[in-house]
């Protein structure tokens, strides 16, 4: 049983007093020795009962630090507010899939991207709180596309790749681990409702890299393309952010967007970012092979995070 190192002190203190006193009555030598042994045998423990606690402490700092996953990203992945549901982005569905003692920090940013996000500061935020063993998922490539606009344009094999960078090296400076995610697909169908592609060369531009640096890759791209070609047309409305008027209040005329998700598409998105990314620490396995998550897993906060 551990002993209070104030009452092994005080136990010290009284044998010593003990001895004082039987010295002061004429006590026997020997009451004297017995009283002195006492109080040096408790002095002992308190001392020992002092290393012990230090043991402990150093053992309750030496406790795995609460780890925490970043995401650095767009539309698609940021968090949404009450004004916005059912709209959500897959970041804030991440942690559905993730155990508990998980943190997730989604500061994706709507209309950001790769270079914008840098130039706004908010990589030196982030680069500012992760820690050693925290995550840095990093997905752009939506706003990269638009070059027409110099605040956020950048060319793929080049100024993508340039920035990108600048978020793997900052992580690994901090000891964290970057995972690049390339850009969710979009809803597109020819006539016909067949899927295709729409990225250009920017998801490619994200795999080189990762095999460059060696850095993890969730392929997003990939996986959301396939997800929308087996869906098709129709099946793909309950993932994207399709409402009927009258349906929502925040959409009262109804909404038909083709790039931005509902609840269950963020969650399905979440789950395949996590299930793809297998070294994410925390990840819940009976979650990710769960058939069906619910939507209400989902939290709106009163305003957007990414934006107050």
């Amino acid at each position: 049983m551990a002993l209070d190192r104030r009452t092994l002190l005080r136990a010290a203190l009284a044998g010593a007093a003990g001895l004082a006193g039987a010295a002061t009555a004429g006590g026997t030598a020997a009451q004297a020795a017995a009283q002195a042994a006492a109080a040096a045998q408790a002095e002992t423990a308190a001392q020992a009962g002092t290393a012990a606690q230090a043991t402990t402490s150093a053992a309750g700092a030496g406790r795995p630090r609460r780890r925490t996953v970043f995401v650095a990203g767009d539309s698609t992945a940021a968090t949404y507010a009450t004004a916005d549901v059912p709209r959500a982005g897959w970041g804030q569905a991440l942690h559905a899939f993730l155990r508990p003692e998980i943190d997730v920090v989604n500061a994706a940013l709507s209309g950001a991207s790769s270079k914008s996000f840098a130039d706004l500061g908010r990589l030196d935020q982030i680069l500012a709180a992760i820690r050693p063993g925290d995550v840095l998922l990093v997905s752009f490539g939506h706003n990269d596309e638009k070059v027409d606009d110099p605040a956020r344009g950048t060319l793929p094999w080049s100024t993508f790749q340039e920035y990108l960078r600048l978020y793997l090296d900052g992580a690994r400076a901090a000891h964290a681990h970057p995972i690049l995610v390339t850009p969710v697909e979009r809803r597109r169908f020819t006539a016909d409702g067949v899927a295709y592609l729409s990225h250009g060369e920017y998801p490619d531009a994200v795999r080189a890299l990762a095999a460059e640096t060696r850095t993890p890759l969730v392929d997003l791209t990939a996986l959301s393309f396939a997800l929308w070609g087996e869906l098709g047309p129709d099946g793909t409305k309950g993932y994207f952010l399709h409402l009927d008027a009258g349906v929502s209040s925040n959409y009262p005329a109804g909404v038909a967007d083709n790039t931005h998700f509902q609840a269950h598409g963020a969650i399905e998105l979440a789950r395949a970012v996590v299930g793809a990314a297998r070294t994410l620490p925390g990840r819940d396995r009976r979650a990710l092979h769960s058939p069906s998550i619910p939507d209400d897993v989902l939290v709106w906060p009163p305003t957007r995070p990414a934006e107050s």
